[in-house]
């Protein structure tokens, strides 16, 4: 994997939006905002790349992207249910239609029992409810490497969920308990002021 990929990728990512009227916002971890370097690296992402979260500390996920306490407390911040939450909340707070999010472990330090360097969650979330979510294990092939493998990875999620449904049944009945909340827009809470009674 090369800069070169990342940039096919982004390239190609950019152009599907475009034609799609989508935007983006991105969630990153340990790779520390590449993701949304490598996109607006490429001339005129501006028309499709809203803004990029990095949030690196514990405190940062929870305060701009609203990752519950209890979630880094039970399953810590690089985990499946961190990065879905990353994913999701950037998705809400950018109002965007794709958001993706990374949090893992790039090395050469930071391993603990069951997680060892190299290992990375990525989640992606889709305005319309998809959801989706992946983990690799890269090893210990250095942190910079870790982080390039992992961007091409990201670039490569949003591309698939930019696409469109892939009518999976099992996986939309597995994200319909977040699907609501991703889907909530403040529009829905004037539509009950209707009813208040005339003075």
């Amino acid at each position: 994997m090369s800069g070169s990929d990342a940039r096919a990728l982004a390239r190609s990512l950019l152009d599907l939006c475009r034609m799609r009227k989508l935007t983006i916002a991105t969630a990153e971890s340990c790779t520390g905002g590449l993701v949304a370097g490598a996109l607006t690296d490429i001339p005129g992402s501006s028309d499709v790349i809203d803004r990029g979260y990095v949030t690196y500390s514990n405190e940062a996920k929870r305060a701009m992207l609203g990752v519950e306490a209890s979630t880094l407390t039970t399953f810590g911040a690089v985990s499946k249910e961190t990065a879905t939450q990353m994913a999701v909340g950037a998705l809400e707070r950018a109002d965007v239609d794709l958001a993706v999010a990374i949090t893992g472990i790039a090395g050469p330090g930071g391993a603990v029992p069951g997680k060892p360097v190299g290992l990375v969650h990525f989640a992606v979330a889709a305005r319309d409810g998809r959801i989706a979510h992946r983990e690799h294990r890269f090893g210990a092939i250095g942190r910079t490497a870790v982080r390039q493998r992992s961007v091409v990875e990201a670039l490569r999620m949003l591309t698939e969920l930019a696409r469109g449904p892939q009518a999976s049944k099992p996986r939309r009945e597995a994200t319909s308990r977040l699907r609501v909340r991703v889907a909530r827009t403040p529009r829905r809470h004037a539509v009950k002021r209707r009813r208040s009674p005339r003075g």
